[in-house]
């Protein structure tokens, strides 16, 4: 059943629209809107006061909450960074493109493919000015870098802020807590670049200003582009660790650092939304804040929380591949409102083509659009795929039925055992009560189901860009 109570009247007609397959006559002389994705780096589904946390305060990010929509069953399709980054502005499983294998270093001669379409291209190819100013983590070659993958610019840290340039050695040996202390090690520790298209302005980059520095970048951007339509790409590089922070906001207790990294990250995203009020242009601009995977929860008070949520990035339980996600767009998105509708970043793509009246090229993408979804709890997603961090298929839902089968090997004593798990996340959102033998009919049929969706992905898998010497 549709949930009205918060809708404005302008989201009923939309969503009246949307239902009977119209499109609004005064709609269709609306300028295209703009579109800011935010994606922060190992977020946990709690490291959000709208989401629950009672540690880390993030009114801004609340704000737009308050003034939007939370998505609280909203997955990204990896639970580590290239992958889930591949998944976002392509629209498909990480496997579909080739890049399902972990994530990428320093020495990685491969990448996300140029001749993908991502949302960049996409939007670029519809009149859009397009820039990237984050972490990339797709491919850190000049063939590879975003300018090839239809961005205008780009200003970024080319991978995770724990590697190095050019090869990902001499990598300091000391603890969270110490670097933390030590916040001069952001550049006496790591020799992690900064670049600028595709040349390195900044070698170290001094990571203790990065989070404001991306900040700085995208209000140029965004005062720049006010008068034509734009699609900005900020992925930012914290929490992933080491975490940094500038030193007006430093807090010295190293219990306090990934809290006092994500309400740093949460005053940069007022930021920025204000300049899009300032410049009026908050009725025509979708502002998406999430995160690319779960908390990394090895690193203790360097790592997020999950919440309810079982487990964390790098596996395939809730914890590792549902995030928090906000999406604001006053006039377009009823705010205050909250939806469990089942989405995921792969819908992002056919969404955004959705919302721009455009039309996606053939080649096949596993998202979905999900724009009826923003002001209802309609989803036309049904199932999702769950692939380990090396690209192992290991699962899928369907609806509120979760099924995993993971299988540890003992490289030893060459065993392997695989344990099968099945949930209700309805009423288990934990993944703490297993009906795999209760359930074995359902089991087996979501089983056949999973390696038939898994096989034409294989059978039709696209290449990676690689570097041939």
């Amino acid at each position: 059943m549709l949930k009205f109570a918060n809708l404005t009247l302008r989201s009923l007609a939309l969503l009246f629209l949307m239902l009977i397959g119209v499109s609004s006559p005064a709609a269709a002389d609306e300028p295209r809107p703009n579109f800011i994705i935010i994606f922060a780096d190992d977020q946990g589904y709690n490291d959000l006061g709208c989401f629950g946390s009672e540690k880390i305060k993030t009114p801004n990010i609340d704000q737009l909450a308050a003034e939007g929509r939370k998505f609280t069953s909203f997955y990204v399709p990896c639970s580590v960074c290239s992958p889930s980054r591949a998944a976002l502005l392509t629209g498909c499983y990480p496997k579909r493109v080739g890049m399902e294998k972990h994530v990428l270093f320093p020495k990685s001669n491969y990448g996300l493919n140029p001749s993908e379409h991502t949302i960049a291209n996409h939007l670029k190819g519809l009149g859009y000015s397009t820039a990237c100013i984050g972490k990339w983590h797709l491919g850190h070659l000049p063939e590879l870098l975003p300018r090839q993958q239809g961005f205008d610019s780009y200003y970024g840290i080319p991978y995770s802020n724990d590697m190095n340039h050019p090869d990902n050695k001499n990598k300091p040996k000391i603890s969270s807590d110490e670097r933390w202390t030590n916040q001069a090690s952001a550049v006496t520790h790591w020799n992690t670049p900064l670049v600028g298209n595709e040349e390195i302005i900044e070698l170290p980059v001094d990571q203790r200003t990065i989070t404001r520095r991306y900040t700085d970048k995208a209000v140029e951007f965004i005062t720049a582009n006010k008068d034509k339509p734009f699609f900005l790409y900020l992925p930012h590089s914290m929490p992933h660790i080491p975490l940094y922070v500038p030193e007006d906001v430093y807090d010295p207790d190293p219990k306090n650092a990934y809290t006092c990294v994500i309400e740093h990250i949460d005053a940069e995203v007022g930021r920025l939304a204000q300049t899009v009020r300032d410049l009026g242009l908050a009725d025509n601009t979708y502002i998406i804040y999430t995160s690319d995977n779960g908390p990394w929860l090895q690193f203790g008070s360097h790592g997020g929380s999950a919440g309810p949520l079982r487990s964390g990035k790098g596996t395939t339980f809730e914890g590792g591949q549902r995030v928090p996600c906000v999406m604001w767009a006053p006039g377009r998105i009823p705010a205050g409102t909250s939806t469990n509708a089942f989405s995921s970043t792969l819908d992002l793509l056919p969404t955004i083509a959705s919302l721009t009246k455009s039309k996606l090229p053939a080649n096949k993408i596993d998202g979905k659009d999900i724009s009826a979804t923003l002001i209802s709890d309609r989803s036309p997603r049904n199932d999702m795929l769950f692939y380990s961090a090396r690209g192992e298929l290991q699962g899928i839902r369907e609806g509120d039925w979760k099924l995993l089968e993971i299988t540890k090997v003992n490289r030893k004593n060459k065993t392997s055992q695989t344990t099968s798990y099945l949930f209700n996340l309805a009423d288990d959102i934990g993944e703490q009560n297993n009906l795999f033998t209760q359930y074995p009919e359902r089991a087996g049929r979501m089983r056949i189901q999973m390696q038939r969706l898994d096989a034409e992905i294989t059978e039709n898998a696209r290449s990676v860009w690689r570097k041939t010497e």
